[in-house]
């Protein structure tokens, strides 16, 4: 089974945050070869607005039902390995690939906490937070562009949701910029434009069309009508754009449509469990931790009884195979499964005991299928609607 690797010619989400902040001409930014996507320039103002769920082959399937975005489109980026929101934000949020700012899945082993979940920083599948235990500027040390930006005189700041301002993903990856807590798709699109219109940079965050997906599946009408939605948050946006505005639209992932004759329930099936201490990632994308001595059976394990169902590797062959990025810091690479299996096709790999809700869900992303990785880059600048 030939593994995927990543593109080296198509650009990555982490990125876009450089490659805008290049564009506006902050020091620090592009020199490094982080900042090569090409942007309109001269730029006074910007923001990175993140539609979570939102897949490039999904937009260009629906673009009809979002005029507005499938006339911004751009080109393609890939999101890497694993493709879920907490590697997506990270990415944004430290220019750098999973391997470096080491949030390597939707939950992922910790020394001395276990397995957590980074989108709640709670013990996985279920306690306490954890913040005041598992320092989220532990996790991930690195500066923040955010972070950097702000050194840099930038007035930046971070536009989402009101409950996720002091959240442990936030101070992991989102810190550094003033938070403005948001809670509908109005007070969204008038905080990005009051930013933007006074030459500052912000990031800007939407939620609930991978919510929608996730519930209904990706496609339905449900999802349309939410993508409608999306479509006129875009518009009110780039309608408010100064003429040295610049507005960049990304996604974190996109999503495909379970299967459910192709799931496989890993908390029934004795074969997948022998020599497994404890598993982490999500239906997609999953890291198995191994007992000691045990990974070379459980490797061999899991691929016999997945068969075509996964692409399935030894941390080392997925490191080697580029799946976290050209580097993986030390201290991440005991975060990766001694095991790593990511879903082909429109299987699943769920666990009906342990994560109940997960494996109930319609639509899923994590995996290295184009579906998944892809995301469409949507550029406009205040002309853009003159």
């Amino acid at each position: 089974m030939e593994v995927p690797k990543p593109d080296p010619a198509l650009p990555h989400l982490a990125e876009v945050i450089p490659s805008v902040l290049a564009a506006i001409g902050v020091d620090g930014f592009g020199a490094d070869g982080t900042g090569r996507i090409d942007l309109p320039s001269p730029i006074r103002g910007a923001c990175v607005l993140l539609i979570d769920g939102l897949g490039a082959e999904l937009l260009d399937a629906h673009a009809t039902e979002a005029p507005v975005m499938a006339g911004l489109r751009d080109r393609n980026l890939q999101v890497g390995f694993p493709a879920t929101t907490a590697a997506g934000l990270a990415a944004i949020g430290t220019g750098c690939r999973s391997g470096e700012h080491g949030m390597v899945g939707y939950t992922f082993r910790v020394p001395d906490a276990g397995v957590i979940n980074a989108l709640r920083w709670r013990p996985h599948p279920r306690g306490r937070d954890l913040r005041d235990t598992v320092d989220p500027e532990t996790v991930q040390p690195l500066p923040t562009t955010f972070q950097r930006a702000a050194e840099a005189g930038v007035a930046v700041s971070v536009v989402s949701g009101a409950e996720f301002a002091d959240s442990g993903l936030t101070r992991a990856v989102l810190r550094g910029g003033n938070y403005i807590g948001v809670h509908a798709i109005g007070d969204l699109a008038a905080a990005v434009a009051d930013v933007v219109a006074t030459g500052g940079f912000c990031w800007g965050y939407h939620s609930q069309l991978d919510l929608v997906g996730h519930l209904h599946g990706p496609g339905s009408r449900a999802w349309v009508m939410q993508l409608r939605q999306v479509d006129r948050l875009v518009e009110s946006i780039v309608e408010a754009l100064p003429r040295d505005g610049l507005l960049a639209v990304v996604a974190d992932h996109g999503m495909v449509t379970a299967d459910p004759d192709a799931a496989v329930d890993l908390d029934a099936c004795e074969p997948l469990d022998d020599g497994v201490d404890a598993i982490g990632g999500e239906p997609r994308a999953r890291h198995v931790y191994t007992a000691d001595g045990a990974a070379d059976a459980v490797l061999a394990a899991w691929r016999d009884t997945l068969g075509q169902a996964a692409w399935v590797l030894s941390r080392e062959e997925a490191i080697s195979a580029g799946w976290f990025g050209d580097r993986v810091r030390d201290d991440v690479r005991g975060r990766i499964g001694d095991v790593v299996a990511a879903a082909r096709g429109s299987a699943t790999l769920v666990r009906r005991t342990a994560e109940p809700m997960e494996s109930s869900l319609i639509g899923h992303h994590g995996s290295l299928t184009d579906a998944e990785q892809l995301v469409p880059l949507l550029i406009a600048t205040g002309l853009t609607s003159r």
